[in-house]
């Protein structure tokens, strides 16, 4: 997993929950790095299911509830980093619609290795989208929040529900519907 996931984690832990906090899931996951972490470095998945399991036992909120939170903190950062791509979108769906074409292919090429969810559209209209998330990490609930997100960048609202098509995650229909 890229080290910009883990920095912009981490990031996200100070600022919610304190230097403390941090300080302590770091040191209670027992790392292979030991929480060292560069913005383009990569690292074991299992590093962030450790941080993340810990954070859950630490603050008592499931990991879901977490991943959640982080999705929405993630999109703002990276369209700090990346403003080029969101500028091209004039709206929401177009940019949630755009994900495998375009996003996914920026991204790829920043970081080639990269192991990217795909999201495959089902259905869209001009004010909803359906679409299949796949990812043998299961983190829908962190895509939802960046999909959350996207709409409150773009000063929007919108309906985002799903639906788990395989009992671990791995494969989830989000249904997003877009108010006004």
């Amino acid at each position: 997993m890229k080290g910009i996931v883990f920095t912009e984690f981490l990031e996200m832990v100070e600022e919610t929950f304190g230097l403390e906090v941090t300080e302590q899931i770091i040191e209670e996951s027992s790392l292979p790095s030991e929480g060292i972490y560069t913005s383009v470095g990569t690292y074991d998945f299992n590093e962030m299911v450790s941080l993340l399991t810990q954070l859950s036992k630490t603050v008592d909120i499931p990991a879901n509830k977490l991943l959640h939170t982080f999705g929405l903190y993630l999109f703002d950062s990276l369209g700090k980093a990346h403003p080029d791509i969101i500028e091209n979108y004039k709206s929401p769906l177009a940019l949630l619609m755009s994900i495998e074409d375009h996003i996914h292919v920026h991204v790829k090429k920043l970081y080639p290795d990269a192991e990217l969810p795909t999201f495959t559209i089902v259905d869209k209209t001009d004010n909803s989208l359906s679409m299949i998330y796949n990812s043998s990490r299961g983190l829908y609930c962190l895509a939802q929040g960046l999909m959350e997100k996207c709409f409150i960048h773009f000063n929007g609202s919108a309906h985002i529900s799903y639906e788990l098509l395989k009992e671990d995650g791995t494969q989830v229909k989000f249904d997003i519907v877009q108010h006004g």
